[in-house]
């Protein structure tokens, strides 16, 4: 298991990844993830804090267990707290916990059926792996709507939330971050081809699973990728290893 340090540095990596893939939204949005064994305390962007300028220190670490922070100034904010509190509360395997509202996860979460068909091997990626919420109840902001929304995302590694964007888990901060990225990659192909307004050819359910268990044997792609975008952000002079 990562240091706490390994941690800060992994995550704020990511916050920076997010932001220059455009995959970020005002000062709004939150990544977190685990420190302690049992999950129940995290890492988490601090209130309205741009995905630009986090960096390692900067990162707050909160006991999903007390809520008592939010009576405080260094209260994080509500929306997070609900969600990503609940879940490292009661999902100790969902270390690591991605929520944006990416452009493509975000139209796709709109529409009437926003499922991923797989018609590809990105989209395919997520086959029977991703849950959908379609009970949108606006934000997200009470101890309620965090348990829902830990209730049905519980078992799978993704979960499309109708009307509201995507929340990604994983065990590390890489295969997390490999999963965001290829999914708003399968929902950017799935928006382009329902707007060619021809049929989908979409995959037979066993090619699908086969596929998606495919992808299980490039696990350490993730890892690959994520220490070359680090590599990149360190010949930038990037601050969030500070």
């Amino acid at each position: 298991m990562q240091t706490e340090q390994e941690l800060r540095v992994d995550l704020a990596a990511a916050f920076r990844f997010i932001y220059e893939m455009d995959m970020h939204e005002s000062v709004s949005n939150h990544l977190s993830a685990a420190v302690s064994a049992d999950g129940k305390m995290f890492l988490m962007n601090r209130r309205w804090m741009h995905f630009a300028n986090i960096t390692a220190s900067s990162l707050q670490l909160l006991d999903s267990e007390d809520d008592s922070i939010m009576q405080t100034e260094e209260a994080p904010d509500a929306s997070a707290w609900s969600i990503h509190g609940n879940v490292h509360e009661s999902l100790s395997q969902a270390r690591v916990i991605l929520h944006v509202h990416s452009t493509y996860a975000t139209v796709l979460s709109t529409l009437k059926n926003p499922r991923i068909l797989p018609i590809d091997n990105n989209t395919a990626r997520f086959y029977e792996r991703i849950a959908y919420d379609t009970n949108f109840a606006g934000i997200a902001s009470s101890d309620e709507e965090g348990k829902r929304i830990m209730d049905t995302l519980a078992g799978k590694k993704a979960l499309m939330m109708g009307n509201h964007g995507i929340t990604v888990v994983g065990e590390t901060i890489a295969e997390a971050f490999e999963d965001l990225y290829y999914l708003e990659k399968a929902c950017k192909t799935m928006v382009l081809a329902y707007s060619t307004g021809q049929p989908l050819n979409v995959l037979p359910h066993e090619l699908a699973l086969q596929t998606a268990e495919s992808w299980d044997e490039f696990r350490g792609q993730s890892y690959a990728h994520f220490e070359q975008l680090k590599v990149m952000l360190d010949k930038k002079g990037s601050s969030y290893r500070e």
